[in-house]
């Protein structure tokens, strides 16, 4: 581990010395001597890939450990001075909110589905504050203003459901904040966000930082986010920290291998050189593609919303096009339409020279084949109750294959994704998230498709194993001759996957290009907002240096 930074002698508001977490059963060590602390006004980022404790850390601080599956072994948690551990559930409780909060990565599940958000906010003031109903309900609304939330008043009584994935994670922002904590845990908060959002909650986060003075752990393994928010950076691996310093240091000359091995993996935004189109064989042609979607009402006149508009572009055999925008710009639109999970109002889909749009249901089974899906999460995409083995065979046996046959089929498919072959006997749960989507890749690859359209496949991913994943899908590509329509929000992947680049905006293309030119040289405004959004633009974080002055 990297020596100490020497800082002013201030109390930090929070300090972790030692801290070691078990499973009871087993005594297995998940955090081994973690240390770290935060000064007042400070964030500090904890950064490592999946399974390496940065949750657990948080959560044993928050005192929020799952009962009988994890337990505190030793060390210390102290926050203003006060230790935690070993502190009563009624003393937590007390503290949660009051001196310490959390913002959790995905704001669907932390929030009450069937209550208004504006009374979930409520609930912590009703809890730590002895305030009437009018004082509470205006500062809940004080607290929405602040966050920048729209037409508050609507808000307020909105369910969850009912908000974008920003304004969701803005109420739970406003949640975390409302009683003015010295210090906010933010536990992924912008994995699942487009980079304009994404900039927008951590420029609020600063924002609230600024004027609270909060002390901020940040938790992400998003190194762009990390160059641009980060006083310091601790690196974790399996349980232990690994080097902790100024983020200018850690970016500028990590001293570890596998810091540096993180860094690398970081992917560009300066595009890969386009490769040619060899074949020029249009393995899928979309044309002027239309999707409006009618909400009718009882007591009032229909209301259209157009998901889609005159989405024209075309797929090579061998090639990777990828869709880019923010949330709600039409991109899983356009990709449900060309699997054909949804019906397109108008337009023209050809699957080679086969157009596709008008089938119906029976007529379209045939070609269901040769386009298939990868899905986001693939752990919510495989069936929990079969083994993998099965999981891989189950299409081919429904197209006529026989069982033996599919079975011996996904065993290989199992080598091809670089998993080993006895795998096909174990289930989802047992592999990690990477390696789960590997076996969606082999999955989709079972049914010998001319397409594969990954919708945000590796944006879950932590930056080492995306790298994974989109090598083995380019290398996967150059073998197999396979066409990628890749639907994604991050521009680093765009960029060094994709040959050809379609930016939309509000259903309609404004941007279509070779990557290079799309991303290296934009003509459309959006698309110039979107690179300046993309965090840590300004770093070369394979070479260890800003792009000032790389050469």
């Amino acid at each position: 581990m990297s020596d100490p930074v020497t800082r002013d002698p201030v109390t930090p508001v929070l300090a972790v010395t030692d801290l070691r977490v078990h499973l009871p059963a087993s005594r297995i060590q998940v955090l081994d001597g973690i240390s770290l602390d935060i000064l007042p006004g400070e964030t500090l980022c904890l950064v490592g890939e999946s399974g390496s404790g940065k949750s657990v850390t948080s959560l044993a601080t928050m005192g929020l450990l799952p009962k009988k599956a994890l337990a505190i072994a030793g060390g210390s948690v102290r926050l203003e001075g006060e230790e935690l551990v070993g502190a009563s559930d009624a003393r937590l409780r007390a503290l949660r909110a009051s001196r310490m909060a959390m913002i959790f990565q995905e704001p669907m599940t932390a929030l009450n589905p069937v209550m208004p958000v504006g009374r979930q906010i409520e609930e912590v003031l009703k809890t730590h504050m002895h305030l009437s109903a009018r004082e509470r309900r205006e500062k809940v609304l004080a607290m929405m203003e602040q966050v920048h939330l729209p037409n508050i008043e609507r808000v307020y009584g909105s369910y969850p459901h009912q908000l974008s994935g920003g304004q969701r994670q803005r109420i739970m922002i406003a949640m975390a904040l409302i009683l003015d904590p010295k210090l906010l845990i933010a536990d992924e908060p912008t994995t699942a966000l487009d980079v304009t959002t994404q900039k927008q909650i951590l420029k609020l986060i600063k924002e609230m930082q600024e004027r609270m003075r909060t002390s901020v752990l940040f938790i992400t393994h998003d190194m762009g986010v990390v160059a641009d928010i980060a006083d310091r950076v601790c690196v974790m691996h399996h349980g232990q920290m690994v080097e902790t310093g100024a983020v200018a240091d850690i970016l500028r000359s990590p001293r570890e291998d596998y810091t540096r091995r993180l860094l690398s993996a970081v992917p560009s935004l300066t595009p890969r050189p386009p490769r040619p189109d060899a074949t020029r064989e249009k393995v899928l042609t979309v044309s002027e593609l239309a999707k409006t979607y009618a909400q009718r009402s009882l007591f009032g006149p229909k209301r259209e919303t157009v998901a889609a508009e005159e989405v024209s572009f075309t797929l090579g055999r061998g090639r990777t096009l990828g869709i880019v925008g923010e949330s709600g710009s039409g991109k899983s639109t356009v990709a449900r339409c060309v699997m054909r999970l949804i019906d397109p109002t108008s337009g023209s889909i050809r699957l080679g020279t086969q157009e596709v749009s008008d089938l119906s249901p029976a007529t379209l089974r045939p070609f269901r084949k040769r386009i298939q899906m990868i899905f986001q999460d693939p752990y919510r995409s495989l069936n929990p109750r079969i083994n993998v083995g099965e999981s891989i065979a189950e299409g081919p046996c429904n197209f006529g294959l026989p069982k033996a046959q599919a079975l011996r089929r996904a065993r290989e498919l199992m080598t091809l994704v670089g998993l080993p072959e006895d795998a096909v006997e174990r289930f989802p749960h047992q592999f990690s998230g990477g390696q789960r989507q590997r076996i969606a890749i082999a999955r989709a690859l079972a049914m010998e498709p001319d397409v594969l359209v990954a919708d945000e496949a590796v944006s879950a991913l932590d930056v080492s194993v995306q790298a994974q994943v989109l090598d083995l899908l380019a290398d996967l590509q150059t073998r197999l001759g396979i066409a990628i329509l890749f639907i994604t929000h991050d521009l680093r992947v765009a960029a060094q996957i994709c040959d050809d680049v379609v930016v939309m905006h509000k259903g309609r293309i404004v941007e279509h290009g070779t990557a290079e030119d799309v991303l290296a040289r934009p003509r459309a405004d959006y698309t110039r907002d979107l690179l300046a959004a993309a965090p840590g633009r300004h770093w070369d974080f394979a070479n260890f240096r800003p792009l000032e002055t790389a050469v």
